[in-house]
């Protein structure tokens, strides 16, 4: 047994050594470490605890609050909506900051770190706790710089980025955007112009939320183009805003007629912007989204991207029939003749039932004839047809429905700067659209898979 003894002994000293290692070094060497981290912080609270923020600048001040679970809003100068993200931003890239190296503490002189006049002033309130911070010059990097904290009087080089604090003002933390709105929910929208108005409803379809016009004429809309025009809807922002006073009361008596007005119906509410244009040639346009309130100065470029004519907004896929509701399909060139027949999810010929037919071939081809758009308009009503190709067309697309009638039609003429004229049934005229489909169309061997046929 007594040979064992100094293995006891030694267990007993590394257990010794192992507690005090726990109790002692480990306490001290996590709290070095926090008191390391905690030196490097700017601030010594997080940003969810912050609910108040003033930002002073040479252009004076402005004050936002927060409450709970509610958005950042401005208090002072006026009391109106603030940016978040231009909020969030800043007090991000404080609460993130880190002190690269302590300069002094209860300086002499502040003139040297540009902290004499600093540029801008951030006080931070986080409950009952608050601190000032001073913004002064540049430090010897471009993207570092002086603070001054006012809790403990210390001058700190810090990487904050002279961007996020230099200039800011009113207009900075201000929203600018013109509407706010949920894209999903968007449920009509109504386009006004001096001459005439259309009128968009949505239909909360499956897989896609599909857009029918109603007005001027009952159509298919475009829901790319309607997105896009959501887009931009969304997009619309002031660059500068005129509230209440004499400039806005010079400038009102002149915002009479709207180039556009805009009527967005989105979860029972209606957003109304109208844009004006007051004197075309100084290319300034304003915006209102009440009689009452702000004028926001807007882009002139704002006009054309939401003024679109019916052409544009209507679904200018010229066939006239979805893939899903096609019971028969004619396919007719000048060198070959065929029906594709839809029967149980498959495609067949109808000469020739018995036979397989490659479905990837067939249900491409079906894809590109259904889904073939207008490029231009040529001709709103079709005329005389013989100068487009149009009478013995380079190719013809018949569609049957599945009650037997005439459901679609697509005919394809002469080729003339790259484009092919071509006209449908979903929109009356004359148009052209792109060639490659005059190319694509396989022959019927290759859809039985006999002759040489790529997927291009």
């Amino acid at each position: 047994m007594t040979r064992y003894w100094p293995t006891f002994i030694l267990a007993g000293v590394l257990a010794g050594l192992g507690l005090y290692l726990y109790l002692v070094e480990l306490p001290d060497e996590r709290t070095e470490v926090a008191t390391a981290t905690q030196a490097k912080q700017i601030l010594p609270f997080t940003e969810a605890q912050i609910n108040a923020l003033t930002v002073r600048g040479q252009s004076g001040e402005v004050v936002l609050t927060q409450t709970p679970g509610q958005s950042w809003t401005i208090t002072a100068p006026i009391q109106t909506d603030a940016d978040q993200r231009q909020v969030q931003a800043l007090l991000r890239a404080l609460v993130t900051g880190k002190v690269s190296r302590l300069v002094d503490k209860h300086p002499a002189s502040l003139a040297p770190f540009g902290l004499d006049h600093p540029s801008t002033i951030v006080t931070l309130t986080a409950g009952d706790k608050q601190e000032t911070l001073s913004i002064g010059d540049a430090g010897p990097l471009s993207s570092t710089l002086y603070v001054l904290r006012t809790s403990d009087e210390a001058v700190l080089l810090t990487d904050l980025a002279p961007k996020d604090f230099l200039n800011r003002n009113l207009l900075s933390f201000r929203r600018k955007e013109l509407l706010q709105f949920n894209q999903q929910e968007t449920e009509r929208l109504r386009l006004t112009y001096p001459s005439t108005e259309i009128v968009l409803y949505a239909l909360d379809e499956k897989p896609k939320k599909k857009w029918k016009i109603r007005y001027p004429i009952e159509a298919e809309g475009d829901r790319i183009e309607i997105q896009a025009l959501l887009f931009r809807l969304e997009d619309l922002k002031a660059l500068a805003i005129v509230d209440q006073g004499p400039e806005r009361e010079k400038l009102a008596p002149a915002l009479t007629k709207p180039k556009v007005k805009v009527t967005l119906h989105a979860a029972g509410v209606d957003h109304v912007v109208r844009i004006f244009q007051p004197d075309p040639t100084s290319g300034e346009a304003y915006a209102q989204t009440t009689p009452e309130g702000p004028i926001y100065k807007v882009s002139p470029s704002a006009i054309k991207d939401l003024t679109k004519d019916l052409f544009t907004l209507q679904d200018k896929r010229l066939l006239g029939v979805d893939t899903g509701e096609i019971a028969m399909l004619s396919i007719k060139t000048r060198d070959e003749q065929y029906v594709l027949v839809h029967d149980r999810n498959e495609w067949i010929l109808e000469d020739q039932p018995t036979e397989k037919i490659r479905q990837d071939v067939a249900d491409l081809l079906v894809s590109r004839i259904v889904n073939l758009p207008a490029e231009e308009r040529v001709l709103k009503q079709a005329g005389q047809l013989a100068p487009y190709g149009l009478v013995a067309p380079a190719a013809e697309f018949v569609a049957t429905g599945k009650d037997g009638r005439l459901a679609g039609r697509l005919a394809m003429g002469n080729q003339v700067g790259g484009l092919v004229y071509a006209m449908g049934r979903r929109i009356p005229g004359v148009f052209q659209v792109r060639p490659d489909l005059l190319t694509q169309i396989p022959s019927r061997l290759a859809l039985l898979n006999q002759g040489q046929m790529t997927l291009p």
